[in-house]
C-alpha cells in the first residue's frame, strides 16, 4: 500500500496564532500517524517561486492522509490557521514502485 503525503507551502502572517494551530493539530496528527519529514528548515529556491515555509508530512497510507485532513479535529485546527496564513496544500499518494 502506497503511503500518503501532505505537501504544504505556507506564508504565516501571525506566528503566535500559528503556534496555537500547531498545538491543536498535534492530536489529529497523532491519531492518523502523521510523521513530519520537512517542517520549515533551511532551503534554497532554485526555480520558480515559493512561499516562506515548506512542510512535508508522511502518513502510512493515502487514505489516512485524506482522513486526517477531513477529520473534525484537523478542521478545527485549520480554522485557527486560515485567518493568519496563506498557503497551498496537496494531499498526494506516494510512489509504490
Amino acid at each position: 500500500m502506497a503511503k500518503g503525503y501532505w505537501i504544504a507551502h505556507v506564508d504565516v502572517d501571525d506566528m503566535e496564532t500559528y503556534k496555537t494551530y500547531v498545538t491543536v493539530n498535534a492530536a489529529p496528527f497523532a491519531e492518523f500517524g502523521a510523521r513530519f519529514l520537512v517542517r520549515g528548515g533551511q532551503r534554497e529556491v532554485r526555480e520558480g517561486t515559493a512561499r516562506k515555509r515548506t512542510v512535508v508530512i508522511e502518513f502510512d497510507s493515502y487514505e489516512n492522509a485524506l482522513a486526517c485532513y477531513e477529520s473534525p479535529a484537523y478542521q478545527a485546527a485549520k480554522d485557527i490557521r486560515d485567518p493568519v496564513s496563506t498557503g497551498d496544500l496537496v494531499v498526494i499518494e506516494g510512489y509504490d514502485g
